[in-house]
């Protein structure tokens, strides 16, 4: 058996595309564009590339993209003081500080600190609290992309078995809160989890979540299941995901490393700003077209 590949790059692009046209349609309706806020603290690489590729992709889906660039020894005052002139100012809809922080910076006070109508990295405790009581929230980016992926390959989701590798705020448990909204059968797990292999070899879907290179290994999957990785590892080998490559012998379906989640998760975050602009602003938004 050969993996078919599940192609999160075309999956994106698609996304981006239906953005686009809501974005067009909220400018007409509302007299502006929706506004998204990006904070960045310090000269982190990965950050600072990741930051750009935001303000492009903001840019190219007719939304308005608002930069911060702070010092590395920005002081903590300073940043919750330039997260409330944002969570006044009616242009952003959306308000992402990207992390990690500098350590002297309290990175839970950053987050609780943003609005929760725009908070559309979903970090913050009002909209994890809606998300785990079923309520509607906005979602973190990474795992609802990988929602989005599995609900193309899986038209129905109720009742398989679901294996989360991973329990990260960011990813690993929303993820698994999103899969008992489908009416998935969820089993969380971790790096720490005893007997690991006999909770994997179950799953009819995996997620992936657990940040070291290669760490679900062939043997483990289930023949035929669907595996979503979520790990983006560099290694002196380039880019390697949690999952091995040769994976790919036995499953169903799964993501490449690069090229499967990671292309969703900017994709995602334009359509929580479009959201969260269309909410905040009173203005229709077809959410289920996104």
């Amino acid at each position: 058996m050969t993996a078919r590949i599940i192609d999160g790059k075309a999956f994106a692009a698609g996304l981006r595309a239906r953005v686009g046209e809501g974005a067009a349609g909220f400018a007409r309706a509302a007299g502006r564009k929706p506004g998204l806020a990006v904070v960045l603290v310090g000269e982190d690489p990965a950050s600072s590339v990741y930051v750009r590729s935001k303000g492009k992709a903001t840019l190219a889906a007719g939304m308005e993209s608002f930069e911060h660039r702070l010092p590395a020894d920005t002081d903590s005052a300073t940043l919750l003081a330039l997260v409330d002139r944002l969570n006044a100012d009616d242009a952003v809809d959306g308000i992402l500080v990207q992390l990690p922080l500098p350590a002297h910076i309290d990175e839970r006070a950053v987050i609780a600190r943003i609005d929760p109508a725009k908070d559309v990295d979903g970090f913050h405790p009002v909209n994890a609290g809606r998300l785990a009581t079923g309520l509607d929230a906005l979602v973190p980016c990474t795992p609802l992309g990988c929602l989005m992926l599995l609900k193309d390959a899986h038209p129905h989701l109720a009742g398989l078995e679901a294996v989360v590798i991973g329990r990260s705020n960011i990813v690993g448990k929303p993820m698994g809160q999103l899969l008992l909204r489908e009416s998935c059968t969820v089993t969380m797990t971790h790096s720490r989890t005893r007997d690991i292999f006999a909770h994997v070899r179950q799953a009819d879907i995996l997620v992936a979540a657990v940040g070291i290179p290669g760490f679900v290994q062939k043997e483990w999957i289930k023949p035929g299941a669907t595996v979503i990785d979520v790990g983006i590892n560099r290694t002196d080998a380039g880019l390697v995901g949690d999952v091995a490559a040769d994976a790919a012998e036995v499953a169903g379906a799964i993501t490449p490393v690069p090229g499967g989640v990671g292309p969703m998760t900017i994709a995602v975050l334009l359509r929580n700003t479009l959201v969260a602009a269309g909410r905040r602003a009173g203005v229709a938004v077809d959410e289920s077209a996104l």
